[in-house]
């Protein structure tokens, strides 16, 4: 069984995606309501699939003052997940430790690999809403033969990175992700393999990617991520030309 850590932040506004507040239509409080149910997405996902959850969330000694509420850090989180999966019982939750990202998801990895002994370990980010089941079972079976898998997205950026051997993970996600992670594992002699690639939202121009997939979608009667095309449809969001030029736009 892969475990699959998902890197979470409590959902406020100006702390959760800021580009995409400062790059769309979506105010900030809007953009960390679109976090939230990207959020429960990644969860459902993740508990729907062989892996094993687990919620790694940022602590209030880690965020930035301004953004430090009355409500803990870990208790905004635990509420997002028990709304999605209708309680928390057999989701673990764990503090991220370090300074960057690099560091919190290199920590966690490492410990599972070394001192818990798991087979593999997967790094998701609550920002990739087409995450779903299939992807995560299919990355697993990969993982039985390679020793890192990732998923690559836009801009070299990656969705998922799963190893079943640690990495140096000193700045192993430094842009390009995808580029910088495939030469850690090379520096360790460990093999790589791919999933198809999956958009991720952090910028206006990364939901005006997504948008026009979820309708399609819809109009289709395919599988989609629940919370994140209820936000899409309920706020309004298409995408339309304008003089030959595609924009993000809200009814």
């Amino acid at each position: 069984m892969t475990v699959i850590v998902v890197l979470a932040e409590p959902p406020r506004p100006g702390l959760v995606l800021p580009d995409l507040a400062e790059t769309s239509p979506l105010t900030e409080t809007e953009a960390a309501t679109f976090y939230t149910a990207m959020l429960k997405d990644i969860c459902t996902a993740v508990k729907r699939s062989g892996g094993e959850l687990l919620v790694n969330y940022r602590t209030d000694d880690d965020i930035p003052d301004e953004f430090v509420t009355d409500t803990p850090s870990e208790a905004a989180v635990r509420t997002v997940v028990t709304d999605a999966l209708g309680g928390t019982d057999e989701v673990r939750f764990e503090p991220q430790v370090g300074s960057t990202f690099s560091a919190r998801a290199g920590n966690t990895v490492t410990h599972l690999l070394d001192e818990e002994a798991e087979h593999s370990v997967a790094v998701v980010r609550p920002n990739v809403p087409q995450l779903g089941r299939t992807h995560i079972d299919s990355a697993a079976m990969k993982l039985r033969s390679s020793p890192v898998v990732l998923g690559p997205s836009t801009e070299g950026r990656t969705f998922f990175s799963g190893f079943r051997d640690p990495i140096d993970f000193t700045d192993a996600y430094d842009e390009p992700e995808v580029e910088t992670l495939a030469a850690k594992a090379d520096d360790a002699e460990l093999g790589v393999d791919y999933m198809p690639m999956l958009p991720v939202v952090e910028t206006g121009a990364d939901l005006a990617t997504l948008v026009p997939i979820l309708r399609s979608r819809v109009k289709s009667e395919r599988v989609v991520p629940e919370h994140t095309t209820t936000f899409v449809f309920e706020e309004g969001l298409r995408v339309e030309s304008n003089d030959g030029v595609l924009e993000l736009v809200r009814d």
